[in-house]
């Protein structure tokens, strides 16, 4: 009994890796200082949505 012979389909690329946003660091989550009284002296910091990437983590240029 002969072989039969069989091609396998090219296999598609790899999709690219997403580049990491710089400002949050990829974690999406930024530092904003909180600041307090009638001299507007800083107290401590909070996290907040970074506004670059809108807490995905990537870099919405690539």
């Amino acid at each position: 009994m002969a072989t039969k012979r069989t091609t396998k389909p090219p296999k598609a690329p790899a999709p690219p890796e997403p580049s990491i946003c710089s400002p949050c660091d990829g974690s999406g989550m930024v530092a904003a200082t909180v600041r307090v009284g009638r001299k507007r002296r800083p107290v401590g910091q909070q996290d907040g949505l970074c506004l670059n990437c809108l807490g995905s983590g990537t870099s919405p240029d690539a």
